[in-house]
């Protein structure tokens, strides 16, 4: 059986940011019910990570769903990951290569800020990497994952209005733009410094 993390914080470490009740319903309802639809539709036959990627492996009428299951719990395992009640910067490599690609940290943040605000419907803003440590900040509609296009998710924000509509309703620009009083960049970190 495929499990999702344990929530890295209690329900309401990302107040007044996102409140005690969004992040509860969120993990609780929206999270677990991917988890729940994944393990109706295959036995765990190989890790989730690498799902996406061998998505041919399964039977072609529950490819969809599977793809679609596996790449709602990855992407919100990154998101609780991506977030803390007290916010920190990138270090190390990533912050070296932040910098080397978009100048400085702020311009990195900006960057994303305007990227997210693109993106039409559902879906998420990534911070990835390719395999020779290159970085590029990408949407992704619904529950797609960069795990299906050889990226490798390093951070990201839940775009989706359960994420935000109880607190911003339909203001999902100012949700973007406060998220970063509670982003964490220590996973992000951590993740790009093993690989690189």
């Amino acid at each position: 059986m495929y499990t999702v993390i344990n929530l890295p914080y209690p329900y309401n470490a990302l107040e007044p940011i996102i409140d005690t009740k969004t992040v509860n319903i969120h993990y609780n309802k929206h999270h677990k019910k991917y988890l729940e639809n994944l393990n109706k539709l295959t036995n765990y036959k190989m890790p989730l990570e690498e799902i996406p990627k061998k998505i041919s492996e399964f039977p072609l009428k529950d490819r969809g769903e599977i793809l679609y299951n596996a790449g709602g719990i990855l992407n919100h395992n990154i998101y609780w990951q991506s977030l803390n009640s007290t916010p920190s910067l990138p270090h190390g490599k990533l912050l070296s290569k932040i910098n080397q690609t978009y100048g400085n940290f702020n311009n990195f943040k900006n960057e994303f800020i305007n990227k997210a605000k693109t993106l039409v419907g559902s879906g998420y803003t990534f911070l990835v990497t390719d395999n020779n440590g290159n970085l590029s900040i990408i949407n992704m509609n619904n529950q797609e994952t960069p795990l299906s296009y050889n990226y490798i998710p390093l951070f990201t924000i839940d775009l989706w209005e359960h994420a935000y509509y109880l607190k911003y309703k339909n203001d999902r620009n100012a949700y973007i733009e406060n998220i970063w009083n509670k982003t964490n960049f220590n996973h992000a970190s951590t993740i790009y410094e093993s690989l690189f």
